[in-house]
């Protein structure tokens, strides 16, 4: 791994609400996806480190808005990764829900160091009415986002390369939208290479 990536990441930050956002600095991507759509496995296996995000398979468990950085030999890191609260999970309270869109709703808007919201897609499931309902809102605040299929293992090749057309051929015409899809597996560590690239693209230096 080489950019940011070639350096050992760790944990800084856990933002439960708007007053607590760290103040803007390096340049910022984050991950947004369903509850248990594979944010925390994604990012550890983004950044080779284990145990850098928590994982679990209670829905839901992430609350806050979880800040990463490279670690530098001086000054401002190059980029920063946020691990969003997962959505859609259907026991949550109707307060935490609500408590969930005035976080995303406040980060988002107006977020100058914000580069790139990754949307994370479960391959198994495709796109949900609740994935369409944060598209919307990225949309609406003209965030750029990519769509990234997780747990691409789990369906055969020839059923993923159909739902990277048909993804693709969704998000076709959304005004945020980046147009090319990606596939990873956390479990098999397959599609992090152009994911990194991707990313690498936003950091500073």
């Amino acid at each position: 791994m080489s950019g940011p990536f070639g350096r050992r990441w760790r944990f800084v930050l856990s933002s439960p609400n708007h007053a607590a956002l760290p103040p803007e600095g390096p340049p910022e991507v984050a991950f947004a996806g369903r509850s248990n759509v594979g944010k925390s496995s994604l990012i550890n296996a983004l950044t080779g480190q284990k145990g850098l995000a928590r994982t679990s398979n209670t829905p839901g468990r992430t609350q806050a808005l979880n800040f990463f950085v490279p670690d530098t030999e001086s000054g401002m890191p190059p980029l920063v990764l946020v691990d969003m609260p997962g959505y859609g999970y259907a026991k949550a309270p109707k307060a935490q829900v609500a408590a969930w869109h005035r976080l995303i709703g406040d980060y988002l808007k107006g977020r100058t160091t914000l580069r790139r919201v990754y949307v994370l897609i479960d391959a198994r499931h495709g796109i949900k009415p609740g994935d369409k309902e944060v598209m919307d809102l990225l949309d609406t605040a003209a965030v750029s986002y990519q769509i990234v299929l997780t747990k691409a293992d789990k369906i055969k090749p020839g059923a993923l390369e159909r739902l990277v057309a048909e993804t693709g051929e969704a998000i076709r015409k959304r005004p945020a939208a980046y147009p090319e899809v990606l596939a990873t597996s956390a479990t098999k560590k397959t599609g992090f290479d152009a994911l990194r690239s991707s990313i690498s693209e936003f950091a500073a230096g």
